[in-house]
C-alpha cells in the first residue's frame, strides 16, 4: 500500500493506492494562507495519519513548488505563503518512519495520467497541460518523468507574452481578467451567448500559442490537458487547433498529435504514489 497526496491551492486530497488502484480517499481543505509552517506540518501529517497502517510502504507527495528531489526539500510553494523552505521529507519520515517521495504536483499529475493508458498504447511523449488556478506542465518521455536540475522542467507558464506571461492567458487568470468564473463562461457558451463563445475563442487561440511551443520544445506524441477548464475543451479546441494550422511549420506532426482530457480526481493521487 502507498498513500498518495496531492497538495493543491484549495484542496488537500490524500488516497491509499494499492496496486494503482485508490481504495480510499480523503479531501479537507487546504492550509490557511496565515497558517504558520509549523502548523500546517501537523495539519498535513494529522489528516496523513488518519489514513496510515501497517500495510503502508512509503508516501509519495505533489506538491505547488520546486522541490529538491534528493533531499525532499520544499522551495517557495506556491500560495502557501509560510512555505519558503520545508524539509518535507525529513519531518514526514520522522513522523511515520516510512520512505517519503516528494515531487512536483504536475509531475505528478503527469505520471497518473501517463499509468491510465493501456500498456500496449502507452505515449512516446507525453505532455500535460493541468488548467487551473494556473498552468502546471509535466512530461513523460518514454515511461521517464523529465523533471530538470531542479524540478523546474517544464514551467513553460512563465515565458513572457503579450503584456505578461503565458500563465496570464492560458489558466483561469485569463477569465478573472474578463470577470466572469470559467464554468460559468463555459454554461453561457453552451446556451448560445456570443460574448462566452467568443471568449472561449480568444482562451483557444492562446493556449494554441503554448501549444505550439510545447510541441517546439517536446515534440510530444499525446497531449493531455486537466483541471476544470479542460472539460470546455469543444468551446475552445477548434480556435486552438486553427491557431497552430496557420503558425506551425510542421504541420505532419501535429497532425499525428493525439490530445485528450482526462480529469479524473484521483489522477494525481496515484501520480503521486508512483513518484
Amino acid at each position: 500500500m502507498i498513500i498518495g497526496v496531492d497538495l493543491g491551492g484549495t484542496n488537500l486530497c490524500i488516497g491509499l493506492v494499492d496496486g494503482g488502484v485508490v481504495v480510499k480517499t480523503a479531501s479537507v481543505p487546504s492550509f490557511a494562507p496565515s497558517a504558520s509552517m509549523e502548523e500546517t506540518l501537523e495539519y498535513m501529517a494529522e489528516h496523513i495519519s488518519a489514513m496510515m497502517s501497517r500495510d503502508v510502504e512509503r508516501i509519495g507527495i505533489g506538491v505547488p513548488s520546486v522541490v529538491d528531489l534528493k533531499k525532499g526539500i520544499v522551495y517557495e510553494a506556491a500560495n502557501i505563503p509560510s512555505w519558503k523552505e520545508v524539509h518535507l521529507k525529513s519531518f514526514l519520515e520522522g513522523r511515520f518512519g516510512v520512505p517519503v517521495s516528494i515531487n512536483n504536483d504536475a509531475n505528478c499529475y503527469a505520471m497518473g495520467a501517463y499509468g491510465t493508458y493501456p500498456s500496449e498504447s502507452k505515449p512516446e511523449v507525453l505532455v500535460t497541460v493541468t488548467l487551473g488556478t494556473g498552468i502546471g506542465i509535466g512530461i513523460v518521455d518514454h515511461g521517464r518523468l523529465v523533471c530538470g536540475a531542479s524540478c523546474g522542467a517544464g514551467e513553460l507558464g512563465y515565458l513572457d507574452y503579450k503584456d505578461g506571461c503565458l500563465e496570464d492567458y492560458c489558466s483561469r487568470q485569463f477569465f478573472d481578467r474578463h470577470g466572469v468564473k470559467p464554468h460559468e463562461a463555459a454554461t453561457a457558451a453552451i446556451a448560445g451567448d456570443p460574448q462566452s463563445i467568443s471568449l472561449y475563442e480568444e482562451f483557444g487561440r492562446h493556449l494554441g500559442h503554448a501549444v505550439m511551443l510545447l510541441m517546439y520544445a517536446y515534440d510530444p506524441s499525446h497531449i493531455v490537458f486537466g483541471g476544470g477548464i479542460a472539460n470546455a475543451l469543444p468551446l475552445f479546441r477548434g480556435p486552438m487547433e486553427d491557431y497552430i494550422r496557420e503558425r506551425f511549420p510542421f504541420p505532419s506532426n501535429f497532425e499525428k498529435l493525439q490530445i485528450d482530457v482526462k480529469t479524473e480526481n484521483e489522477i494525481p493521487i496515484i501520480g503521486a504514489s508512483l513518484i
